[in-house]
């Protein structure tokens, strides 16, 4: 890192561009599978993705924004992972706000492009976004309360962060982090979907609110406390454990692609 030219090493609009645009992708992909999953449900064919697709949608959108944004910003594009990296002292806290307000727009303007491509269409209603909101009771696709909410999105999330920190070390295999992160992240939504709709993303849950409305928007405190507090307690928790002083540096390394 000291042998780069400066030139090498991205600016803070760069970094807020990676963010936004790496969020944009996530929640265009996974957003978009679910609209489609929910809107072909029951229908005749073999077009219903299902919570499977879904699953895949965001792991693989995730990847892809990995490999193609991580080595400009750190690939985090999840306000939650952001504040677990921060805890873990591998982001500098001065840089949060920006990183959490680049998340937010890419994936407030990622549900906003859905909404323009599926209005007027037939699969279309009042309804599509709040089936894609994440929340409890009557937003919960098994209709868990609250209790299990919190639960699934708290240890889904402080896993999450966990691998993260895991394969982002200085001892874990160079090139493989976004695939482990991305797989990881199938795996847990496919145990999250039936309970939350798999946020463990602040910034995605609060985009599909805003268009999903009544319920949604009274229920997305919920979608932000959760992934924070699950993700800041594998940051302690890692850092208290497993980090060498060593590693623990309290500025981000642009090198490593952290996503979520």
């Amino acid at each position: 890192m000291s042998d780069a030219p400066a030139s090498a090493v991205p600016t803070i609009v760069q970094k807020l561009a990676a963010e936004l645009l790496g969020t944009f992708v996530l929640v265009f992909g996974v957003i978009g599978t679910a609209l489609y999953a929910a809107g072909f449900a029951g229908g005749e064919g073999n077009l219903n993705v299902g919570f499977l697709g879904v699953a895949f949608a965001l792991g693989l959108s995730v990847l892809v924004s990995a490999y193609a944004f991580g080595a400009i910003s750190g690939g985090h594009f999840n306000p939650a992972v952001s504040v677990g990296l921060a805890v873990a002292g591998r982001f500098a806290w001065k840089e949060l706000p920006g990183y959490v307000g680049a998340q937010l727009v890419g994936a407030i303007a990622a549900a906003a492009a859905l909404l323009a491509i599926l209005s007027g269409g037939p699969l279309f209603d009042a309804l599509a976004f709040r089936s894609v909101s994440t929340g409890y009771d009557e937003l919960s696709p098994g209709g868990f309360g609250l209790g299990s909410f919190l639960l699934v999105e708290v240890i889904a999330t402080a896993v999450f962060v966990f691998v993260i920190l895991g394969v982002t070390s200085a001892r874990a295999a160079a090139g493989f982090a976004p695939l482990a992160i991305g797989l990881t992240l199938t795996a847990l939504a496919l145990v999250a979907i039936p309970v939350s709709n798999a946020s463990f993303n602040p910034a995605r849950s609060i985009a599909t609110a805003i268009f999903g409305g009544g319920e949604a928007l009274g229920q997305v405190w919920a979608s932000i406390l959760a992934p924070i507090a699950g993700a800041a307690l594998a940051a302690f928790v890692y850092r208290t454990v497993f980090e060498r002083p060593a590693q623990i540096t309290g500025a981000a390394n642009p090198e490593v692609a952290v996503p979520a």
